[in-house]
């Protein structure tokens, strides 16, 4: 998705003295060399964690909601990933309800929704969010319900019944058109999470091929809504199901954005489709709920900033989706919510992931840049409103100085000891410290 063979320094460059040869910049930016649109950022609170969060107090509830949303002291995130469920009525903490709970009498019978307009307690943090200005509302399904399925059973993996197809693409635009009633738009739309790998929990299969073909039974009727395939295991995982999608044209008609997790393999390229492609769903590893910004767990903040990085300047993707915003115990969700003790804790990955998504706005485009020294890792940003943003981790253990700077800036740094601590830019130069992620932005 590069556009434009021109490379022109955005941010300037230092004047070489008479005689001398010029340094390099630390950081050079181009800005007529543009690649991908940006979506924005988000979190999922599937699964009912929101009930963790509604055990809170008011105060308390605010406070996060702040942290998620706000755009001045938070993360400013702007999307929210929600769980279509799939689990009988009654279902205990972490199973979803579906909104058809019961076998209405067949893939033919007249449906049976259920609607009590909470849906496990998403519809009230959509409603939140909306507030704080989100418009992106992502609705995704791990499962249909299992008699929908051949295995009789929404978790543990089987497949859709193909006599099930049509009723189970209904099913999900009913689902958009409830929340259309609470006064939520689900601008974007998925079948299936994760249809590589069959889980406890709610899961179904779906080969690159049977993904492809329900998308031609799907994309007709979900008319104004942005269909999504495939939130596959893996971003390798989900390059056959991009694959199998781009290479049949029906199916392509109907995709507007391909997605893939990270668990089974990293970003390392681009999906093979030139549509928007967003990494939707990923947490690291680990057994501890952990606060810290550099400590070598590989579920620190440092962990997650790098994984952006890579995600924007690897993958082009235009959308990074954090799972989760918020959940208990040893969990690596941006918080860590105690819904007994009522209390909540904020780890360094809030900040990473804030560190970005306050700042690069929907509709931004990157922009090319590189560093000299290959310990930084750089990524450009050319928002709506003409403002700039350049990301710089510093991976080495030796500030490194940037002079050029041009225009009014602030430094925000975010390390072990900072959380998005701004400082202007004085003189034009910015001193990128060690092991830290600095927010440059010119406006």
């Amino acid at each position: 998705m590069l556009r434009g063979v021109v490379a022109v320094s955005l941010l300037g460059l230092p004047a070489p003295h008479p005689g001398h040869p010029a340094d390099p910049p630390a950081i050079t930016v181009h800005e007529r060399v543009r690649h991908q649109e940006i979506d924005g950022f988000g979190i999922s609170q599937a699964f009912r964690r929101n009930e963790l969060l509604k055990a809170l107090t008011e105060e308390q509830q605010r406070e996060i909601l702040d942290l998620w949303f706000d755009r001045r002291e938070g993360a400013g995130l702007s999307i929210l990933r929600l769980g279509i469920g799939s689990s009988p009525a009654g279902s205990p903490y972490d199973h979803m309800v579906s909104i058809q709970p019961e076998d209405p009498g067949g893939p033919d019978a007249p449906p049976k929704y259920v609607w009590d307009g909470d849906d496990n307690s998403q519809v009230w943090l959509a409603q939140a969010a909306k507030a704080y200005g989100v418009k992106r509302f992502y609705a995704d399904a791990w499962s249909a319900p299992g008699y929908m399925k051949d295995n009789g059973d929404d978790k543990n993996g089987g497949t859709l019944k193909p006599e099930w197809r049509r009723a189970y693409a209904d099913y999900l635009l009913a689902y958009t058109k409830f929340y259309a009633r609470e006064g939520i738009k689900i601008t974007d739309l998925g079948f299936t999470n994760e249809p590589d790998w069959t889980a406890t929990y709610a899961s179904m299969r779906f080969t690159p091929e049977q993904a492809a073909e329900f998308v031609k039974v799907l994309g007709p009727v979900a008319r104004g809504v942005k269909v999504a395939c495939c939130d596959s295991f893996g971003w390798n995982e989900a390059k056959a199901y991009t694959a199998a999608i781009e290479a049949d044209p029906e199916a392509r008609r109907w995709v507007k954005t391909h997605t893939g997790h990270t668990y089974a393999s990293p970003v390392d390229a681009p999906l093979p489709t030139g549509g928007k492609t967003w990494m939707s769903e990923w947490n690291p590893n680990g057994d501890t709920w952990n606060e810290a910004w550099d400590d070598g767990s590989g579920y620190d903040g440092f962990t997650i900033a790098q994984a952006v990085h890579d995600a924007l300047t690897l993958g082009d993707v235009s959308a990074y989706v954090y799972w989760l915003g918020g959940s208990r115990g040893a969990t690596r969700a941006l918080l860590q919510i105690d819904d007994t003790a009522r209390t909540y804790r904020v780890s360094k990955r809030m900040w990473a992931l804030a560190a970005y998504s306050r700042f690069i706005r929907p509709g931004a485009v990157r922009v090319e840049a590189t560093a000299a020294d290959p310990a930084l890792k750089v990524s450009a940003f050319r928002n709506p409103d003409g403002s700039r943003v350049v990301e710089v981790l510093n991976t080495g253990t030796a500030p490194v100085t940037w002079k050029g700077v041009r225009g009014r800036a602030t430094a925000y740094l975010t390390d072990e000891g900072h959380s998005l601590t701004p400082s202007p830019v004085a003189g034009g130069t910015v001193t990128l410290q060690p092991r830290a992620l600095t927010t440059i932005v010119i406006r």
